[in-house]
């Protein structure tokens, strides 16, 4: 008998709240990046890093972002789950350009697609 860790069907609210992980996850390294640039490693400043509210807000995201990758682990196999975190190596580049003002370019774009069909191939059934 098959339990449901053991399914291979992903239903559309599993996909759903993978989706909203991944998009989580990204948006807390867009944070994590804005947190850096003002993040000081000497000792009279770093209790105020640390205490910065992009860090803090990034910290709580990605906490969100781990229950709710909790929950997609608890109905699901891990093979087919873990594949769609490699998107953000495609989410995180378009934020950075849209919110950040870093530069894209074809390769982003050509590697996203490499990783879209490398993620599509994992879940075939």
């Amino acid at each position: 008998m098959k339990t449901n860790v053991e399914s291979t069907r992903m239903s559309i609210l599993q996909f759903a709240l993978i989706i909203l992980t991944v998009f989580a996850l990204s948006t807390g390294q867009i944070l994590f990046k804005l947190a850096a640039t003002n993040f000081a490693y000497n000792p009279n400043s770093i209790i105020a890093s640390f205490l910065d509210v992009k860090l803090i807000v990034a910290l709580l995201v990605y906490a969100v972002a781990t229950v709710m990758w909790l929950v997609v682990l608890r109905s699901m196999p891990l093979r087919l789950a873990y594949p769609f975190v490699a998107l953000a190596f495609f989410i995180v580049p378009i934020m950075a350009h849209y919110l950040l003002g870093e530069s894209l370019n074809w390769k982003t774009f050509a590697g996203a697609a490499l990783i879209g069909v490398g993620v599509w191939i994992s879940i075939l059934e």
